[in-house]
């Protein structure tokens, strides 16, 4: 059985890998205005934060349309016989809603829809283990039980600088946004049943980031084998000051940095900070 892999944009898999493993993606956008925005096409990360910093209000996201995707699986159908398709958490956005229906409109290929239940590289992390086990794994359902088996240890935490981003956009209520941004409170943020809600509030940025790197460590105390990824929104310095921290310490972890894009960029705000990883099998 020759079976694809595909996701969406806010994945965030650097263009060395999507070529490697023949990754297909369908974009989500933002929107400045009345001008729409398909990221990675249309707009690159770099040109995003300069936009947003130069608009007069914040942009909105939009998903991808059935549409768009149901013609996706039906180009895959040509040379595959089934897609494992990887998405952001459903909780924060309708691509997985969207990826389901499609799947069931589309024929000649078997569509396998898959909520990574949070988003940017720890759903690339999916992505990234589904395509090198597409020709190991014979069946999707071997390849979706792995993905299962690397959910149990997967753990996402960032930090937001503005807590005004994630408001604006819903993901965050308002109550939550305003207690933080009166107290100067920087919350660690994570995933809980799809959605984003505080972990911890903590009072400092520099605090904050203090509280993800200690979960990091406790668990790489354990002598687990993980692969971590460090994530920024238009903030690279800090993100390598992490890693080269990390790496220090533990020399041996498959460690790499990633980055947030214009979607979910537009949530989380420029300055953004995170870390993501899971156990290596």
């Amino acid at each position: 059985m020759k079976i694809a892999v595909m996701t969406d944009s806010t994945s965030y898999i650097s263009e060395n890998l999507i070529d490697k493993y023949n990754i297909h993606i369908v974009p989500l956008s933002v929107v400045f205005g009345d001008t729409s925005y398909r990221e990675g096409i249309d707009i690159t990360t770099e040109e995003f934060y300069q936009k947003v910093k130069e608009a007069e209000q914040l942009p909105k996201t939009s998903q991808p349309s059935i549409g768009m995707i149901s013609s996706k699986f039906e180009e895959l159908a040509k040379d595959y016989d089934a897609v494992i398709s990887i998405h952001l958490s459903s909780g924060i956005s309708g691509t997985y809603q969207a990826v389901v229906s499609a799947g069931e409109m589309v024929d000649g290929i078997d569509v396998y829809p898959y909520d990574s239940e949070l988003s940017c590289m720890g759903q690339g992390f999916y992505v990234l283990e589904a395509a090198e086990q597409s020709e190991a794994l014979d069946t999707p359902e071997a390849i979706i039980a792995r993905l299962d088996e690397m959910k149990q240890s997967m753990r996402a935490y960032f930090m937001a600088d503005d807590l005004t981003h994630l408001q604006r956009g819903g993901r965050l209520n308002s109550a939550q946004a305003i207690v933080g941004s009166l107290l100067q409170v920087k919350p660690v943020l994570h995933f809980v049943d799809k959605k984003i809600v505080p972990f911890e509030k903590i009072r400092t940025r520099k605090k904050a980031l203090n509280r993800i790197m200690s979960m990091l460590r406790e668990e790489a105390s354990h002598g687990k084998n993980l692969k971590v990824a460090f994530i920024h929104a238009n903030n690279e310095e800090a993100a390598v000051e992490l890693k080269e921290q990390f790496d220090a310490e533990y020399p041996g972890m498959d460690t790499t940095i990633s980055y947030f894009g214009p979607v979910i960029g537009t949530h989380l705000g420029e300055g953004a900070l995170g870390a993501c990883w899971y156990t290596k099998a």
